[in-house]
């Protein structure tokens, strides 16, 4: 079997965001402090803070945009959702303005204000919140809507992200990473994103059906048991669960051929990756994982190969594996 340890090592090292990690907080608290310092939202208690993938480092490079809850526990019930993106989008646009090319650099969106920061090439999207009647979770905007709120609970996501992957001894994390990185480079830019990933690795995970002894095993494992709970998401309509809001499903945006793709190159990613982690030669099973996992952000392989071998997976000529009985020429020695 082809656990190849190193390459697994090497290649979320290759999807690990870099300046980005940077350059994100930057922004967010560019962010934060504008709105902080309006007196009308330090009346609603103000209160933003970061969320999302990057929050819970399960993010991969690049990162395009950073998440910001913006609480607002003393949001008196009266104030709309949309008074309350108007508030927002006041606020912002006085402090960032225009960029060089005379666009605005806040703009609104259905339940979040988007901020770009050109200097980094990335956004933030800062999504006001008003605190749920229980007390402990929140309530977004509703898309498409003037005053209808969803409610929602990030940071719950975050704590469960960090108690499984202790539970599975660190390897939730760089899993999660693995297979959004898998959608990126079989799905490109279609929908679904990497959130229903995540979440639908997360479910599997929760399932009990996830496992391994290191990295290549778990990949394999999560690839298989996540490309079953897409494959009944598409084919059955079988919701993918919230696990911070029991008896609550993720709602996502796609098409039926994009999430028939998504059904199709998860179920094919599967196989390949069991092939791959079956495959006695390292070279042929190296391939397979680089297809898999394609190219990062910054248009770079992912997955090397292992000494020995060429590009293409085949072994070199001069190279010699442990115990061979032939060796080349040259001044060397082998003891």
């Amino acid at each position: 079997m082809a656990h190849l340890k190193q390459q697994f090592k090497d290649a979320l090292s290759s999807i690990e965001p870099s300046d980005d990690k940077t350059n994100a907080p930057e922004a967010h608290r560019l962010v934060r402090d504008a709105l902080e310092a309006d007196a009308k939202l330090t009346e609603y208690g103000v209160s933003p803070v970061l969320i999302g993938s990057y929050k819970r480092n399960v993010s991969i490079r690049r990162i395009k945009d950073v998440d910001v809850l913006v609480r607002l526990p003393d949001m008196p019930s009266d104030v709309t959702s949309k008074d309350i993106l108007d508030k927002f989008f006041t606020v912002l646009h006085a402090e960032f303005g225009t960029d060089a090319e005379g666009h605005r650099r806040t703009k609104r969106q259905d339940r979040s204000l988007q901020i770009s920061f050109p200097e980094y090439d990335l956004y933030v999207d800062a999504v006001p919140a008003r605190l749920h009647w229980d007390g402990e979770t929140w309530e977004i905007p509703q898309k498409g809507d003037e005053n209808e709120w969803v409610r929602t609970n990030p940071e719950g996501l975050t704590s469960l992200s960090s108690e499984m992957n202790a539970a599975h001894d660190g390897f939730y994390v760089p899993t999660v990473k693995l297979l959004r990185q898998t959608r990126r480079a079989q799905l490109g830019k279609k929908k679904p994103g990497g959130f229903f990933i995540e979440l639908a690795t997360y479910q599997a995970f929760a399932s009990g059906a996830v496992s391994g002894n290191d990295q290549a095993e778990y990949y394999v494992s999560a690839t298989a048991e996540a490309s079953k709970i897409i494959g009944k998401f598409v084919a059955y309509g079988i919701g993918v669960n919230d696990p911070t809001l029991p008896g609550n499903v993720i709602r996502i945006r796609a098409t039926d051929d994009e999430l028939e793709a998504a059904r199709t190159q998860f179920a094919n990613s599967a196989i390949a990756a069991r092939d791959a982690l079956d495959e006695e030669d390292e070279g042929k099973a190296a391939l397979a994982f680089r297809k898999l996992l394609g190219k990062n952000g910054d248009d770079e392989i992912v997955f090397p190969m292992p000494p020995g071998f060429n590009e293409d997976g085949s072994k070199r000529a001069f190279a010699i594996s442990a115990g061979a009985r032939v060796v080349p020429a040259g001044q060397r020695t082998f003891g």
